[in-house]
């Protein structure tokens, strides 16, 4: 299933703040907000996760 992969890298699993500055490294991820961090692919895949999930339950148009 095809999910819209902006912002996956910049927001931040844990409080949804999205921002460039979460990313000071390439595969460092750092919330300007909260504080999470983590490596940055990881990041990238737990919101693509959630974003199909969310495909998936949503109701058929």
């Amino acid at each position: 299933m095809a999910v819209d992969p902006r912002n996956t890298s910049r927001r931040c699993p844990k409080c949804g703040h999205i921002a460039k500055e979460n990313r000071p490294a390439q595969e460092k991820f750092h919330c300007v907000a909260c504080g999470h961090n983590a490596h940055a692919d990881t990041v990238g895949a737990v919101n693509v996760l959630r974003a199909g999930l969310v495909r998936r339950e949503a109701a058929p148009a």
